[in-house]
This record gives C-alpha cells, sequence and structure tokens, in this order.
C-alpha cells in the first residue's frame, strides 16, 4: 500500500514523498522542473536530490528525510508517545514534520501551509507553563503528541523550536515558523547552558559568523535562545531553505561520525567548492570553524554540525551553531568527530597532521599554519575576556573556567607543535 506526503519548499509544492512496501522514495512534482525550481535559483531540494523527473530510490530519499527528524534516545521517546516504529522515518514526517529545520514542510494531500498573510498563531507561555515545557522536554521531545503542534529538529540533544519576542516565550501552532531554538540544560552535562552559551559568545568574540545566542532564566532556571539563522526575521518570521553536510552528500544521519562512514573533512570542503559560487570565502570560513572547534575542544562537530544556507542567489555556508566544549567532562570522549590528518585525538595532533588535513582538504599547508596561528594566539585573550564578561552579567558557572583553562593549554600547544625547528619539515615534506 502506498501513502503520500506532499513536500512544500518555501510555501511551494516541490514534490511528493512516498513510503511504498515500507520504503521511502521522492519524486520532484513536474511543475516544479519546468518553472517552479527557478525561484530558488534552480537549487535541488538537496543536492544529494539533483533536479530530475524520475523518482529517487530509497537508499537517496532516506538520508534528506531521516535527517530531518530527531535522533537515538529523543526519536526513540517520540515514537513512543505516538505509538509508531522508532525506524518509521515516514510516521514520524507524518506526526511532526510540519515545522522543521531550513523551509521544507511535509503535509498530508489536499493540505497547504499556511498563507504568507496569515498572521502566524502562536501559543505564548507564562513563568509555570514554561517551566512545564522545560520539564516536559526531556520526557516528551518536540512536545510529540500536542494538539496544533508538528515540530522537528534534528540531533540527539533536548531542543524545542519556539517563538520568541523579547522576554516572551512560544509554541509555534498549525505550521507557524518558529524564530528561535530552545535548549534545556542536558542531562550528565553540567552547566551544558553556560558551556554552549560561553563558546558561541567566544565565536562572536573572535568575529566568525555565528548564530546569536543568548542564556534565559526563569525562576532561577536556566535555559539556552539561540535565533535561528534559517528563519528570515521580521513582524513574520520567514523560512529560509538549508540543509545539514550529512543531508547534502547523502549519508544517513546514524551515521554522521566519520568513523561510522560519515563526512570527512575533505568532503565537507568539496561540497563547499561544489556548492558555493564563489567558493573561497566559505572555504575560510569553515577552516576558521574548524579551528575553533579543535581549539575549544567541541570534539562533537560532525557533518550534521555543518550547513547550506540557500537562497535565489546560491548556497552559502550557514553560521557556526552547536558549539560546546565537550573535552572539558572526563566521560566524554576524547576522539573528535572528524579526523585531523590522521588523528582522531586533539592531543595526538601534531604540525604535520594539520598539514596532511590541508593537504586532504586541498588547502594550501602554510595557509592553514598562518590562519591557525592567527587563531591559537588571538583565541586566550577572548576567552578570558568573554568569561569576564559573563561573570559580570551573572551568568558564571564553574565549567567556564575550565573551558578557559582548556583553551589556554590547547593553543599553547598547538603553537608550540607548529612553531618548534622541526615543524616545517612535515610540512615541506608534504608539499614537495
Amino acid at each position: 500500500m502506498a501513502r503520500q506526503l506532499e513536500v512544500w519548499l518555501l510555501g511551494a509544492h516541490i514534490g511528493t514523498l512516498a513510503q511504498i512496501d515500507g520504503r521511502l522514495s521522492f519524486a520532484y512534482a513536474a511543475d516544479w522542473l519546468t518553472k517552479g525550481a527557478a525561484s530558488l535559483g534552480n537549487t535541488p531540494l538537496s543536492q544529494s536530490l539533483p533536479l530530475r523527473a524520475e523518482p529517487f530510490s530509497e537508499r537517496a530519499t532516506r538520508p534528506f528525510f531521516a535527517g530531518l527528524l530527531p535522533e537515538g534516545a529523543k526519536r526513540k521517546l517520540i515514537a513512543q508517545t505516538l505509538h509508531v516504529s522508532r525506524q518509521n522515518d515516514y510516521a514520524l514526517l507524518d506526526s511532526i514534520g510540519g515545522e522543521c529545520a531550513g523551509a521544507v514542510t511535509l503535509l498530508e494531500p489536499g493540505q497547504t501551509p499556511q498563507a504568507p498573510e496569515t498572521p502566524n498563531a502562536v501559543r505564548w507561555l507564562d513563568e509555570a507553563q514554561l517551566l512545564h515545557v522545560l520539564d516536559e522536554i526531556p520526557l516528551r521531545p518536540m512536545l510529540a503528541g500536542d494538539e496544533g503542534l508538528r515540530l522537528s529538529l534534528a540531533g540527539a540533544q533536548d531542543k524545542l523550536p519556539v517563538v520568541a519576542d523579547g522576554d516572551r516565550v512560544g509554541l509555534p501552532l498549525f505550521g507557524s515558523p518558529s524564530s528561535h531554538i530552545l535548549k534545556p540544560p542536558i542531562a550528565g552535562v553540567e552547566g551544558s547552558v553556560f558551556n554552549e552559551g560561553f563558546c558561541m559568545a567566544l565565536a562572536g568574540a573572535l568575529k566568525l559568523d555565528v548564530a546569536n545566542t543568548k542564556i534565559h532564566r526563569v525562576a532561577e532556571r536556566h535555559y539556552l535562545l539561540v535565533a535561528r539563522y534559517d528563519r528570515q526575521p521580521g513582524t513574520q518570521s520567514q523560512r529560509l531553505h538549508q540543509e545539514d553536510f550529512c543531508q547534502a552528500l547523502g549519508v544517513a544521519p546514524e551515521t554522521k561520525y566519520q568513523s561510522e562512514g560519515g563526512p570527512t573533512l575533505a568532503q565537507a570542503f568539496e561540497l563547499l567548492r561544489r556548492a558555493t559560487r564563489p567558493s573561497a570565502p566559505h572555504i575560510i570560513k569553515l577552516l576558521d570553524f574548524v579551528v575553533f572547534n579543535a581549539l575549544i575542544g567541541n570534539h562533537d562537530a560532525h557533518g550534521k554540525n555543518f550547513s547550506l544556507l540557500y537562497s535565489p542567489r546560491g548556497a552559502v555556508l550557514a553560521p557556526l551553531y552547536d558549539a560546546l566544549s565537550t573535552a572539558v567532562y572526563p566521560t566524554l570522549t576524547d576522539k573528535m568527530a572528524m579526523k585531523i590528518g590522521s588523528k582522531y585525538k586533539f592531543s595526538e595532533v601534531q604540525a604535520r597532521h594539520w598539514a596532511q588535513f590541508a593537504v586532504d582538504a586541498a588547502l594550501s599547508p602554510a595557509q592553514v599554519k598562518k590562519r591557525l596561528l592567527e587563531i591559537a594566539k588571538r583565541l586566550p585573550e577572548r576567552a578570558h575576556a568573554t568569561l569576564a564578561t559573563f561573570e559580570a552579567e551573572g551568568n558564571g558557572h564553574a565549567i567556564l573556567g575550565q573551558i578557559v583553562t582548556l583553551i589556554d593549554q590547547r593553543c599553547a600547544l598547538t603553537i608550540r607543535r607548529l612553531t618548534t625547528p622541526d615543524a616545517d619539515d612535515g610540512l615541506q615534506a608534504i608539499e614537495s
């Protein structure tokens, strides 16, 4: 038996997601192929789903659409709440695929998205209701099952799409676009709200392109609000099309780590060269992201933590997001999500491994070394200054001092390894 969901992008019907005998397929709508795609600069739904008349197999279809859904234990809890199989991507998208990352909306045949001129429907939360939502998110991710809510975000961390206006927080109803992502504390990860808020602010202090993030508090409970870079601010938040690197490369979300077959840094840079024009500014920006994540100890910077953002003018690298120093927690892995050269562990990364990374990514080893040293020399001072600002604003936490110490140590180690007399030997050997 065939089941279908209509796929809408920026309010336009672009194709159909079907489930036939338990297998997914996607096909572009004929009207979209002949004239609709031009409205988005002839950009496909995904780099892994090029514009064509023939339907895509499950192998090609699943990475993009499964990539819209929560992962791991969060996916399991949602499936239990909705009484569907956790393996059933289609059933999950049918239930929560109304407000996803980017500009994709999935609706049953005959339904249409909320008209642009329709005022956004929001259920504003008072303090007690917001506290209840903070309690509910870990137990019932995306508040699955609530009437009027069809919300989905990828990832294994607790989070919720919301609408934020000043001090007000609300839930977007009936397919209305959200403006922010609310992140409560991560269970078992001490000070996660302060950690991520600090790392994102530090990226901004370093002048990186980063999603705007702010720590908020309600009744002594802290949470993070992250402004969505895939939403256009205004009286009515407008969606912007985006996809993460796993979706763009056709990699299923459960294999997002390089050690499990997920994207490598070389593939990430190659994707940017293929998808963006001109690509040079985005290549430099991604290099900065890679260096920053390494130096702050963000070992969880996998393929789903980098994205492409689309407009009629083409694709660009999305701002940095989900930057968290995981290395300060002894219980979390010391393996990086992507290798630098041949090494997963930062403690083992020497000058020659940075040089190998550069060659693999088709970058100049000398330029990578120069940029790495520039950031390593600037980052400690910015970290101490950002810490002082956080403490002055009442957002101090013991974990922040540990992060600053780790950054000091990693930057000093990197500078030492790249400036010792034999540091250039590896660069010259690889360049020759």
